[in-house]
């Protein structure tokens, strides 16, 4: 398997090859780089797709204490440079659009285009924090229960969503690590008045059910990026690049064909 040794953590990435323009894919909290099957066996016959398992996710080691989705930026950036690239298309889900984003800002030369993938630039929803909060807290404490998993399945997925692959990968996370990449989630900075200094061109796409961000959030990010459009997802939940993976890889293929010219 192959692993990067960067920041001091042990990252773990999948990388297609091949000579065209690089697509680094970015997951959601909880999920790894697994989650983009779909979008890779679409695009890899002309782009390189690139995914990879954050910090406390998926085949990562990752050292002990607090990050930032500052942090996770710079490792994709520094992963890129690992893998001999100077830049690629960013595509994040959810928490991978929070680490998007901030690569945009952190390392615009390296962001050759921007993929929102059912995601937002603000804190998270103060009214939701302190019962995501205590349910973290109560895995954490007493595993994973039925309820919680039930809980998370909705949030994610929703009911097409085959979540038993999912499930067992989240009775496996250590407690500790748990707690960390909450804390990540918890704590980030609303940086919806940055939006305005990424240039890139952006691709916003979002379910119209998603139980976790709403729509309305996605829609601030098209408003605050300039070269940017939005693509809703009819009866797409939060991980509608699974769930409605037919539709997004129609905007993706759309929107890159369209972006990357005669790069592809």
């Amino acid at each position: 398997m192959p692993y990067a040794p960067i920041h001091g953590q042990s990252i773990h990435y999948t990388d297609t090859g091949g000579s065209g323009p690089a697509l680094l894919f970015s997951h959601g909290l909880l999920m790894d780089g697994a989650m983009f099957e779909a979008q890779v066996e679409a695009l890899r016959d002309r782009y390189r797709c690139i995914t990879w398992d954050e910090r406390g996710h998926g085949l990562t080691v990752t050292t002990p204490g607090p990050f930032t989705h500052e942090d996770s930026a710079d490792d994709a950036v520094a992963l890129l440079a690992h893998l001999g690239l100077s830049e690629a298309v960013f595509l994040g889900m959810s928490q991978g659009g929070f680490l998007s984003l901030r690569a945009a800002l952190r390392h615009p030369r390296a962001v050759r285009a921007l993929v929102m993938l059912d995601s937002q630039a603000g804190a998270e929803d103060a009214e939701q924090l302190p019962v995501y909060t205590a349910m973290v807290q109560a895995w954490a404490s007493q595993g994973l229960s039925p309820a919680t998993a039930a809980t998370l399945v909705n949030l994610i997925g929703g009911p097409t969503f085959d979540a038993a692959p999912w499930v067992a990968k989240w009775q496996a996370i250590a407690p500790a690590t748990l707690l960390q990449i909450f804390n990540t989630l918890a704590t980030r900075q609303d940086i919806t008045d940055q939006l305005g200094n990424i240039h890139q061109p952006t691709l916003v796409v979002h379910g119209d059910s998603d139980a976790s961000i709403p729509l309305a959030k996605a829609q601030v990010v098209v408003r605050g990026i300039a070269d940017s459009r939005l693509v809703v997802v009819p009866g797409g939940g939060h991980a509608s690049n699974m769930t409605h993976a037919a539709e997004v890889n129609r905007a993706l293929n759309d929107f890159l064909s369209q972006t990357l010219g005669d790069r592809v």
